[in-house]
């Protein structure tokens, strides 16, 4: 647990990357790549790789698949329905369990999916453990105390539950307005923290309550009679903007319900509303749990040497590639701070080790989590980001510009979360492919034909990768 706060924490240090640039369009898998990673080949031929897969316009357009998903995942596993490298879907989604998702990701795509292999956007808060005793306010749809309870909050208190306790403070829709005369209001404990899950289904409502909450320091049905900032810790998971469904264009995600709760609170208060974490892609935060899942994979594949490298597949450049890219910075930083550690003779980061200033927007991200722990594991060399063509990114519509300075998000607008500081060079893919299977298929090749992984990652790179050396 430890090593898991320090990894977390590292997402603070600042880095100056280099530029992933590179457009695939079609790639095929040949019978020898197969045949190497088969469960028969020695572990000495195989290369050792890991498949970050999104969900939401990758493998699935709401409740309907994508037919490349299940093409790509027949070849993924073997006669026996084993995988042949290590596989974790790593999705913003937030509103359900990981059983009942991994459960429709077996159905969908015709193969066994684990919930050890399903990162939701609110998984990584298992590690929040200085939370879990606390009495938090929850928010989001669907079974929202068992996923509280599930990631381990013991002490939870729903939109739901706050409104019964005091009925006078929904009142936006007038046929939910009390009628007879309201008896005194219920007690409930204090807030002493928001939990954010995910979109709701009345806005208007958990909005309202939520500020409340906040203005009130947990005692909504207190008169607020003073600022009290900073206010009550808030954590929130998945900043989507938008996600693609079923609808020809992109629908609102949890990312615009935050926008909303920002700018009320600003209105209100004229101060900024903070989070103690925001988690879920892009932050590094879920990239570093679903790499943890990566690695339990891969012991139980039976491989014993180290994964080198991770490829992550997606189709949100502001989500996916951007959270992509900026893990693949931070793996570089911390072999960095490996090789300083241990050219000095220890094996141990010290404890007070501070962050970049030049990291401090990034960090907001992160949360606050204390530094500690050893590197008793080897990293992934990098994470390789791969665009496809089905979801949010349309080729159609939206071209990756030649200029690095310049953003493939829709009008140059910038579509990530207020906190995150915007580099545009994050959201160039490494890789852009017109679908899933393509793109595995691509990654299998790339292993097979031998191209220099720091090819991909090194910044002479900017030409014709495979001539250079």
């Amino acid at each position: 647990m430890a090593e898991i706060f320090f990894r977390l924490n590292m997402f603070r240090i600042g880095w100056r990357g280099v530029k992933l640039s590179r457009k695939v369009t079609n790639a095929a898998v040949s019978a020898q790549t197969q045949r190497r990673y088969s469960t028969d080949v020695c572990e000495q031929e195989r290369s050792l790789f890991g498949l970050l897969f999104d969900i939401d316009g990758v493998l699935v357009r709401g409740r309907t698949p994508i037919p490349a998903a299940k093409q790509c995942f027949r070849n993924l596993v073997d006669g026996d329905g084993k995988y042949r490298v290590p596989v974790v879907f790593v999705t913003n989604a937030g509103n359900s369990l990981r059983e009942t998702k991994a459960e429709q990701l077996s159905h969908l795509l015709e193969v066994e999916v684990s919930p050890d292999q399903v990162v939701l956007s609110h998984s990584p808060l298992r590690v929040f453990t200085q939370f879990h005793d606390l009495c938090v306010l929850v928010s989001g749809q669907g079974p929202v105390v068992e996923v509280a309870h599930n990631v381990g909050f013991k002490n939870v208190v729903t939109i739901d539950m706050l409104r019964e306790a005091n009925p006078l403070l929904d009142v936006v829709d007038h046929n939910r307005r009390p009628k007879d005369p309201i008896p005194p209001s219920k007690d409930l404990p204090p807030i002493d923290a928001v939990v954010l899950f995910g979109e709701p289904i009345r806005w208007e409502t958990n909005l309202q309550l939520i500020t409340d909450v906040l203005l009130t320091n947990g005692r909504p049905g207190n008169p607020v009679t003073s600022l009290h900032y900073p206010h009550i810790p808030v954590l929130a998971c998945n900043m989507d903007l938008l996600w693609m469904a079923e609808a020809k264009n992109p629908r609102f995600g949890h990312g615009m319900f935050l926008v909303c709760l920002e700018s009320i609170y600003k209105k209100i208060t004229g101060c900024e509303l903070k989070y103690e974490a925001l988690i879920g892609k892009p932050s590094v935060v879920t990239y570093n749990y679903a790499e943890l899942l990566i690695r339990k994979q891969a012991e139980n594949l039976g491989w014993t040497r180290p994964v080198e490298r991770l490829y992550a597949i997606g189709d949100n450049p502001m989500a996916d590639i951007y959270g992509a890219n900026l893990y693949n910075r931070y793996l570089k930083a911390m072999h960095r701070t490996r090789a300083q550690v241990q050219g000095g003779s220890s094996s141990q980061v010290p404890g007070d080790l501070q962050c970049d200033d030049a990291a401090s927007d990034d960090a907001k991200g992160s949360g606050r989590v204390m530094v500690g722990g050893s590197f008793d594991h080897r990293l992934p060399e990098g994470c390789s980001s791969i665009l496809v063509c089905t979801g949010v990114y349309n080729r159609d519509h939206q071209d990756l510009p030649s200029d690095p300075k310049q953003t493939v998000t829709e009008q140059q607008i910038f579509h990530g979360h207020r906190d995150f500081r915007f580099d545009p060079s994050l959201t160039q893919p490494s890789f852009m492919v017109h679908d899933v299977r393509d793109g595995v298929e691509l990654v299998f090749q790339l292993e097979e034909v031998g191209i220099p992984w720091m090819c991909l990652l090194d910044p002479r790179a900017d030409g014709d990768c495979t001539s250079w050396t």
